[in-house]
């Protein structure tokens, strides 16, 4: 009963940001991403009889009680799924690690609970589906949904009130489109606010929110267009778009949610003024510091060149698209 994942972490284009229901942890929105390859959780998942609790490891430490709760919480929840008798699961011993900053921004909870869907699923010898582990991963994460697949994916807001049909899918194969991401560092710590803590406050107290969740569906077929016309400035300007109203609907709750800091600043403008410059290149930003470059492969070392002259860019990671999360060989 045991099995190893790997998952990738994804960026959101169009974004998600607040949820329809949150015990069942559905967007109040649909979303679409880029799955990375250079951003990657290996976990690894090993049903034990003989252990008396669950003994989790996040990056080679003891995660604190929240964080450890949420996972075992998580376990429950896939062991129920697959299986109907009602009987208590055996605890589980599990090891996780990524190759990249966590809680930064830079979604390490999406390719977290990517990885843990699979692994545990397969630990548990279920015959699960991508439908099945895009909605369970939804679970621990919405953003989670969407790495199960690979390349460019689209996450459906879903109409059912038991979220059945709340689940990610792929549109396009990671070799559809030869674009990268560069990542642009600011701040390698912990953000001050979870996303889960930010989504709250925002749609509680934000009088902006609502009219971010109505222009949802138009980015949505916005962008669906743009990508398959690979029609590189209407899908910019969309994603700019996307990413803008989601931090101004944030900016706008009681007391604001902020999370760029000056560094996440120069690194937009940077991105600006390459853009006007001709090349094509475009950002986005999760809740967190970090700056997203979207770019075609063809200009990727000379917008990472530049971008890594802005004041207070600690360093540039450099994607481009990746596959869906999948079994680790033994």
């Amino acid at each position: 009963m045991q099995s190893t994942a790997i998952a990738h972490a994804n960026i959101a284009l169009i974004k998600y940001w607040g949820k329809r229901d949150k015990a069942l942890n559905l967007p109040a929105t649909g979303s679409l991403s880029l799955t990375l390859d250079g951003l990657n959780t290996t976990t690894s998942v090993d049903f034990d009889s003989a252990l008396e609790a669950d003994r989790i490891l996040l990056n080679s430490e003891t995660p604190d009680r929240q964080a450890a709760s949420r996972i075992s919480a998580f376990l429950d929840l896939v062991y129920r799924y697959f299986h109907s008798s009602g009987d208590q699961r055996p605890f589980a011993s599990v090891t996780s690690g990524n190759n990249f900053p966590t809680a930064a921004g830079l979604a390490s909870s999406a390719s977290g609970f990517a990885a843990l869907a699979v692994a545990a699923a397969h630990a548990l010898n279920a015959n699960a589906n991508p439908e099945q582990l895009s909605m369970l991963a939804r679970r621990g994460s919405g953003s989670a949904a969407r790495s199960i697949y690979g390349g460019i994916v689209e996450m459906a807001h879903g109409q059912r009130a038991d979220g059945l049909d709340c689940i990610a899918s792929q549109l396009h194969k990671p070799d559809y489109w030869n674009l990268n991401v560069l990542i642009a560092v600011t701040d390698a710590g912990s953000k001050k606010v979870s996303s889960t803590d930010g989504m709250q406050l925002t749609m509680e107290t934000s009088p902006y929110y609502q009219a971010w969740v109505a222009g949802a569906e138009a980015d949505l077929a916005s962008a669906r267009q743009a990508i398959a016309a690979r029609d590189f400035e209407a899908l910019a300007s969309v994603t700019e778009f996307s990413t803008l109203k989601m931090h101004a609907s944030a900016l706008a709750a009681q007391p604001g949610v902020i999370y760029w800091n000056a560094a996440t600043l120069a690194a937009v403008h940077c991105i600006r003024e390459l853009r006007s410059d001709g090349l094509p290149v475009c950002f986005t930003m999760d809740a967190g510091p970090q700056v997203k470059a979207i770019c075609t492969a063809d200009v990727a070392d000379q917008v990472s060149e530049k971008l890594q002259q802005a004041p207070g860019v600690v360093r540039i990671i450099s994607c481009s698209l990746g596959d869906g999360a999948r079994l680790q060989p033994s």
